[in-house]
C-alpha cells in the first residue's frame, strides 16, 4: 500500500549536483515511482512546479543563485491558500540552526546528507499520506460546499415558488402547496420522532414504578408532545379538508386536556415572559362537564394554539382564562386575554389560512388550523374582540356517543411467540422496535441492510419481516419482492417515513403486506403485528391500513 503510494505519486527533485539528483532518481524508481521531475538549476524550480503541480519536492538547502530557502518562499506563493505542498529539505548542514531555519521556511521534513535511504523512504512516505489526506479532505470539502450551494439553490426556489403560490393561486390550491412541501421532510421527521415516542413509551413502567409523579408528569408530557408532533406534518395539510368517516374519535376529558396544554405551554407564558421582564398569567375555571368526542392530540393543538396567540396579543403582560361548561348537547370551551385585540376587518378574517397581524413573526396558520380542527370535530367557534380591549375565543364541541375511554384492546396479543426479522439502516430504530417486540414476549433479530436480511432469511425461519422503506443498495420494496421470489409466504411490514403518505394515496407496494407510518408506538406496532399475523392466517392478503395512535 505504502510502495503504491510513491508510484502513484509525482515528485520534483531539486539540487545543484546532478549526481545527487541521479541518485535520488534512482532511489525513487526503486519504489516504483514513474512521475519523477528533477533540475540542477534551481531558477528553474518554480516553472516545473507550476507545470507538473508535483505531491512532493525534495529540496537541496544549499545552492548558488536560489537556495533552498529561497525557494520555498517562491512555492509558499504560489500554492493555493488551501492547498499543501509538502517539502522534504535535503541538506549536510545538521545544525540546529540550519533545521530551525528550514522548518520555519516551510519544510515539512528535513533529512541530513549523506543520504540513509531507508530513512528517506520513509519520510518520503510519511508526506505523501498526509499530501493524499489533505486532497481527500479537500475535495470532502468541495463537494460538501457544492451541496450547501445546491440545498441553498433549492431552498430559495422553493420559497419563490411558495411566494408565487400565495400570490396567484385560490385559497385552496395554496394550503395543498403548503402539505406538499411539508411532506418532503415527513420521512427524516418522522424518523426522529419514532426514537422520541418509542424510547419514552419504554421507559414509561419503569418511572411508573420508581418515580415520583411529578418525573412522572414529565415523562407523560413527553410522550404526548411527541404524539402531537406526528401530526404537525398532516396538519398543514389538512386543516382545509372535511372530516373523514374512519377518522378515530374516543371519548376524552376536555379538563384533562385543558390541564395538559397549560403545563406544556408553561415555558412560554410563564418563564419566557418573565424573561422578558412582562408578567402574564393564566386562570383556569374548569366546571364538571360531560365526554366529548375527540381527537385529544388535535384538541391539545388547538389550545396551544390560542394560548400562543394570547401570549403574542399581550407583550406588556396580562392575564388569559380558561374556563368549561355543561351546555345542552354540547361542552363549550372559552379561551380569552386581556390583550390588544383586533379590529373588525381583522376578526372577520383571522381564521383564513395566512393571514396574520404579526408580521414576520407569524405565519397566518395557527388560527386557520383551529377552525379546521373544530370543523372536522362538528364543532363551533365564536370570536368577541375589540381593539386594545381583548378577545374571547368559545368552542362548543358535540359529547361523546359512548361515554367510556378508549384504550388500547389487551386482546392484541398474539397466542405465540413470533420469530420476527427487523431490517433498518439506522441501528437505534432497530434496537427500538426490537425492544417493543421483545417487550410483547416475540423474539427479534435486527439487521440494518437488506442483503444482511436475505442472508438471516436464507437460514433461520422468520414469521414476520418488519421492514424500513428508504435504505441504500436495496429498499424495502425491493427486499419483499426478493423474498416473494425466494418462494417464501412470510408477510412483510413496510415501516416508513413516508407511510402516512401511502396511506392516504392508497398506495401498497409489491410484495408488502401493510404499511405502517412512523413514528410508531407500542400500541401501533402490536396492532399491526396482530392484524398481518392473523389476517396472512385467515388468507386475506394483503392490506392498506392507518394505524391510530393511542391517546395517553
Amino acid at each position: 500500500m505504502q510502495n503504491s503510494i510513491i508510484s502513484q505519486a509525482r515528485i520534483l527533485v531539486v539540487d545543484d549536483e546532478a549526481s545527487n539528483v541521479r541518485l535520488l532518481e534512482r532511489i525513487l524508481e526503486m519504489f516504483g515511482c514513474q512521475r519523477i521531475f528533477s533540475t540542477i538549476d534551481p531558477r528553474e524550480a518554480l516553472s516545473l512546479y507550476l507545470e507538473h503541480d508535483p505531491d512532493l519536492i525534495l529540496l537541496d538547502l544549499h545552492m548558488p543563485h536560489l537556495d533552498g530557502f529561497e525557494l520555498m518562499e517562491q512555492f509558499k506563493a504560489a500554492v493555493p491558500q488551501d492547498g499543501y505542498l509538502p517539502v522534504l529539505a535535503l541538506t549536510a548542514d545538521v545544525t540546529i540552526e540550519t533545521k530551525r531555519r528550514a522548518l520555519s521556511a516551510g519544510a515539512r521534513d528535513l533529512v541530513t546528507k549523506p543520504l540513509d535511504h531507508s530513512e528517506m523512504i520513509l519520510r518520503i512516505k510519511n508526506l505523501l499520506e498526509n499530501r493524499l489526506l489533505h486532497l481527500q479532505l479537500q475535495r470532502q470539502n468541495e463537494d460538501l460546499e457544492k451541496q450547501v450551494h445546491e440545498r441553498t439553490a433549492q431552498v430559495e426556489e422553493m420559497l419563490s415558488q411558495l411566494r408565487a403560490t400565495q400570490e396567484h393561486v385560490v385559497r385552496q390550491e395554496r394550503l395543498s402547496a403548503l402539505g406538499m412541501m411539508a411532506s418532503g421532510i415527513a420521512h427524516d421527521f418522522n424518523n426522529a420522532l419514532t426514537m422520541v415516542l418509542g424510547y419514552s413509551e419504554l421507559l414509561l413502567p419503569y418511572i411508573q414504578q420508581h418515580a415520583p409523579e411529578r418525573e412522572m408528569g414529565y415523562l407523560h408530557h413527553v410522550i404526548s408532545a411527541a404524539q402531537d408532533a406526528t401530526h404537525v406534518v398532516s396538519r398543514l395539510r389538512d386543516f382545509y379538508r372535511p372530516a373523514s368517516g374512519n377518522e378515530i374519535r374516543i371519548a376524552v376529558d376536555l379538563n384533562e386536556i385543558v390541564q395538559q396544554a397549560v403545563s406544556m405551554t408553561a415555558p412560554k407564558w410563564s418563564s419566557k415572559s418573565l424573561a422578558q421582564g412582562v408578567q402574564i398569567e393564566i386562570a383556569t375555571e374548569l366546571r364538571e362537564v360531560p365526554l366529548i368526542s375527540a381527537h385529544a392530540v388535535e384538541l391539545r393543538e388547538v389550545l396551544t394554539n390560542l394560548i400562543f396567540n394570547a401570549v403574542d396579543a399581550m407583550p406588556s403582560g396580562g392575564a388569559i382564562s380558561i374556563s368549561t361548561a355543561a351546555e345542552e348537547n354540547c361542552v363549550s370551551l372559552c379561551v380569552a386575554d386581556t390583550g390588544l385585540g383586533m379590529t373588525e376587518e381583522e376578526l372577520q378574517r383571522c381564521l383564513e389560512p395566512f393571514f396574520t397581524t404579526k408580521g414576520e413573526r407569524g405565519t397566518g396558520l395557527g388560527l386557520a388550523v383551529v377552525y379546521g380542527i373544530i370543523q372536522r370535530h362538528g364543532g363551533t367557534i365564536d370570536i368577541e374582540s375589540k381593539k386594545l380591549n381583548g378577545t374571547a375565543f368559545t368552542i362548543r364541541l358535540p359529547l361523546a356517543l359512548h361515554p367510556q375511554i378508549v384504550t388500547p384492546a389487551p386482546s392484541e396479543r398474539l397466542d405465540r411467540v413470533l420469530r420476527i426479522l427487523v431490517v433498518d439502516d439506522q441501528e437505534i430504530i432497530c434496537e427500538l422496535i426490537g425492544e417493543h417486540l421483545r417487550a410483547d414476549g416475540h423474539e427479534a433479530l435486527s439487521v440494518t441492510s437488506g442483503r444482511e436480511a436475505i442472508e438471516q432469511f436464507t437460514t433461520r425461519r422468520f414469521d414476520l419481516v418488519i421492514t424500513d422503506h428508504s435504505m441504500p443498495e436495496m429498499n424495502g420494496t425491493q427486499l419483499a419482492i426478493a423474498l416473494k421470489n425466494l418462494g417464501s409466504d412470510v408477510p412483510v411490514i413496510l415501516l416508513t417515513g413516508f407511510g402516512e403518505e401511502m396511506q392516504a394515496l392508497g398506495e401498497l407496494p409489491e410484495g408488502v403486506d401493510l404499511v405502517l407510518g412512523k413514528p410508531v408506538s407500542a400500541v401501533d406496532l402490536r396492532r399491526a403485528v396482530f392484524s398481518t399475523i392473523t389476517d396472512h392466517r385467515a388468507g386475506h392478503g394483503s392490506l392498506l391500513v392507518e394505524v391510530a395512535v393511542a391517546e395517553l
